[in-house]
């Protein structure tokens, strides 16, 4: 096992915490989680889809949440035993499945759409005005110079 030492890190640093966490934690061996199958696609500049193959599922049985920039996609299937024959060979998962993913700093879900069963969510990273790269205007003329504040000196 691998495990990198950030505390050298944290003494210079301001706010990145949450950085070095995520990068601890993907060092860590998790099970192998490969149900359901899902794609990470960029769409554009600023946005992003990802799709998951949840076949069998219906809107009622999924939820997608987003909080703390962590989005969590959640399916629970709920037991029909309506269909009036018995399973001989059942290749279709009903298992229940929770998918988590790390957003970055200012993404957020726009929307999500379940269509032939592909899950579809669309993410719009929404970078505020203040934090987008701006132009400054170069003066053709010099700029006044700073003046100096005249003082009396008193003897007392």
């Amino acid at each position: 096992m691998r495990h990198v030492d950030f505390s050298p890190l944290y003494r210079s640093t301001v706010g990145f915490d949450r950085l070095f966490t995520m990068l601890d934690s993907l060092a860590q061996p998790e099970q192998a989680q490969t149900y359901p199958p899902y794609n990470i696609e960029r769409t554009g500049e600023n946005t992003y889809r990802i799709t998951m193959a949840v076949a069998g599922f219906d809107e009622t049985e999924l939820s997608i949440e987003a909080h703390a920039n962590v989005l969590s996609v959640k399916g629970e299937k709920n037991e029909d035993t309506a269909e009036g024959g018995e399973f001989l060979y059942r290749g279709i998962a009903k298992r229940a499945f929770e998918r988590r993913f790390q957003l970055a700093d200012h993404v957020e879900v726009s929307a999500a759409s379940l269509k032939n069963g592909l899950l579809h969510i669309d993410l719009l990273r929404n970078i505020p005005e203040t934090m987008k790269p701006r132009k400054i205007a170069i003066a053709a003329e010099p700029v006044d110079a700073p003046k100096a504040i005249e003082a009396q000196v008193i003897n007392g």
